[in-house]
């Protein structure tokens, strides 16, 4: 069978990326400041983030030009592949034309890099000497560390202590590029201090790992904060993506009807999907699809509200769709997906309509990373695994009503770093969590009434 491998150019890489605040029928509520309640303004970011990135954050401008120094790195892996899966389509027996656009192809192995290496320039430029971060399955900590190590920064990484258990490969990766990583939480700051004088066993929370990282920049002058989900500016660098793959369906004559990504953050779903739903907002017809872990199910259980970014109520308050900031999830493989709430422009779009969000147990999103392993030849990180569950699920049903669709997934990234994840399927030792509606009940009604 004839693989169909679209490629484009290094000329064709995107030269700006789209700002899709520009186009929303509603924007989110204003971030606010967690001491006065008010909206925040430049002011109130600059001690964490360069003044690049905190006007990226608050534009309103569609376009917004992608430095030429951050160009030359691209180039080592992008444009990305776009795939057709035949082999999947025709295990399936579907009339669907299944595509997956390859972000695996970085030297990070995920999406990652294509905002950790704009983040490092910015903080270069503004004469930042080290980062401070977070990282969930390792894929965001060894990006960074990888930019770090491009753009001459120190970088220190909190790593959800779950995960550093999970998934040492990632740990190496990160140490490998310079980086320090510590298992999160820790005894080296006060929120890490807080969390383990209460459970010395914690497993860790992205939004307990954020708490230590935005800790640590705000105590260092010499050290800023770097998030490789949520906020406003990363799902912007992202849009590479998106961009890229509709020239690549331009290249063959097709359109998709339904553009899916799993979520958790949201920074690899807004990176495919903004520049499809530009089209949307703008009357095309088509459907953009989050897909969730159920053990975490930030969309389609969490309510729309406003709640810090981290357990520790450092951040502002944002919009979000929340399970509450002390929610810790269960330890799923999937360590990318466990944060308690989402972009608030993800946020917004999905309480707007726009896009679609759907759960899954992680033991049929493996199922499905085997299926798509054995026909496309290439094993998914368990994350995304979760977006080829679904994009199966509605390739299956267009078999049962005989339609013929294209799909489009986001494959945000390979796990060869992941295979402890495959060792424990394969040995029956995953578990499908139940969601744990009494927990997160319990921390929605510690959050106050904003």
């Amino acid at each position: 069978m004839k693989q169909t491998k679209i490629v484009l150019s290094d000329k064709e890489i995107p030269q700006k990326w789209y700002n899709i605040m520009a186009d929303m029928p509603n924007l989110p509520k204003p971030p606010l400041h967690p001491a006065t309640q008010k909206p925040i303004g430049p002011g109130d970011l600059s001690p964490i983030f360069p003044m690049a990135l905190i006007e990226q954050e608050m534009s309103g401008e569609r376009w917004i030009d992608i430095p030429p120094e951050v160009m030359d790195i691209y180039t080592l892996w992008r444009p990305s592949p776009l795939f057709r899966a035949h082999r999947l389509e025709a295990a399936l027996g579907t009339p669907a034309k299944i595509y997956y656009k390859y972000e695996g192809v970085s030297p990070a192995g995920s999406h990652k890099p294509n905002t950790s290496i704009p983040q490092a320039y910015y903080n270069k430029q503004a004469g930042i000497k080290r980062i401070a971060t977070e990282t969930g399955a390792g894929q965001w900590g060894s990006a960074m560390a990888l930019a770090g190590r491009l753009f001459g920064l120190d970088v220190t990484v909190y790593m959800v202590k779950v995960s550093y258990g999970q998934k040492p490969y990632r740990r190496i990766s990160m140490e490998t590029w310079g980086a320090t990583v510590h298992a999160s939480p820790t005894n080296i700051t006060n929120a890490g201090r807080t969390i383990l004088e209460v459970d010395p066993d914690s497993p860790g929370s992205l939004g307990l790992a954020i708490s230590e990282a935005v800790e640590d920049a705000a105590s260092h002058e010499d050290t800023n904060y770097s998030l490789g989900s949520v906020l406003n500016h990363v799902c912007l660098h992202q849009t590479v993506i998106g961009l890229e793959a509709k020239k690549q369906f331009e290249l063959v004559g097709e359109y998709p009807d339904i553009v899916i990504g799993c979520c958790g953050g949201g920074s690899n779903l807004a990176g495919v999907s903004f520049p499809f739903l530009y089209d949307k907002i703008h009357g095309k017809d088509l459907r953009i699809i989050a897909a969730e872990p159920a053990s975490c199910p930030t969309l389609t259980k969490g309510e729309f509200r406003y709640d810090f970014g981290d357990v520790a109520g450092l951040t502002p308050y944002l919009t979000m769709y929340t399970l509450g900031h002390d929610f810790v999830p269960p330890g799923i493989h999937a360590g990318g997906l466990r944060y308690h709430g989402d972009s608030p422009l993800i946020s917004q779009l999905y309480h707007d309509k726009l896009i679609e969000a759907k759960a899954y147990p992680q033991t049929t999103v493996f199922e499905a990373a085997i299926q798509f392993a054995n026909t496309e030849a290439i094993i998914p990180a368990p994350e995304t695994a979760h977006a080829i569950r679904a994009a199966i699920d509605e390739a299956l049903l267009c078999k049962e009503e005989g339609k013929e669709k294209t799909i489009l997934i986001n494959l945000s990234g390979h796990g060869y770093l992941d295979l402890q994840a495959y060792a424990d399927y394969h040995d029956g030792k995953l578990t499908d969590y139940e969601y744990p509606a009494a927990k997160i009940k319990e921390a929605l009604a510690k959050l106050p009434k904003l």
